[in-house]
């Protein structure tokens, strides 16, 4: 069945997501293609997640704090040096977080920006070693007003405006500079 890029065009324009600027960014209207042009579905593969590992731990001086809001009571670090983005359109990264009273957490995540939301791979603990996440799966990310840090991380530096950052470099360079430069 062909759907004409008009579709993708009128569900943007509704804010249900980037279509038409996610469809050209991963391939899914052919070179030269205009508004006009049209594609199947069968020439669209469904998405699939890559499998990965967790990455060396982080090391305190790869850490890079962000701004998540002025009532956030804890501190919110990216390990630059995980920052990455698979061809699978998932932005990875080693979230830090620490709390008033001086624990720290520690998670190897991703983040979907086609649909905003985040997944949690492994958890760190205090001896430097990776264990699994029990429950592993996509959530909606919400922006809360209390530990808004996922809102934060898709909004100001890895989705700007709904679109996934095209490289580690991209992303280090809006934690660097407190917000990603296409972000409005």
């Amino acid at each position: 069945m062909k759907r004409p890029v008009a579709l993708l065009l009128s569900l943007s324009a509704l804010g249900a997501m980037p279509a038409l600027a996610q469809a050209s960014r991963y391939g899914l209207m052919g070179p030269g293609s205009d508004s006009g042009s049209q594609y199947s579905e069968e020439e669209a593969a469904p998405w699939k997640e890559l499998e990965i590992e967790p990455p060396a731990f982080p090391r305190p001086e790869n850490l890079r704090e962000f701004y998540v809001s002025a009532i956030a009571s804890n501190t919110f670090l990216i390990d630059a040096s995980t920052l990455a983005v698979g061809s699978d359109g998932v932005v990875r990264y080693v979230l830090a977080v620490r709390t008033a009273g001086g624990a720290e957490n520690i998670s190897f995540e991703g983040m979907r920006c086609s649909d905003m939301s985040w997944k949690l791979y492994a958890t760190g603990s205090r001896d430097g070693r990776w264990s699994k996440a029990r429950i592993s799966e996509w959530r909606a990310i919400e922006n809360k007003l209390l530990n808004r840090h996922h809102a934060a991380l898709s909004r100001d530096y890895f989705c700007p405006n709904g679109n996934p950052i095209l490289s580690p470099d991209e992303g280090r360079n809006a934690l660097r500079l407190g917000k990603h430069p296409d972000t409005k």
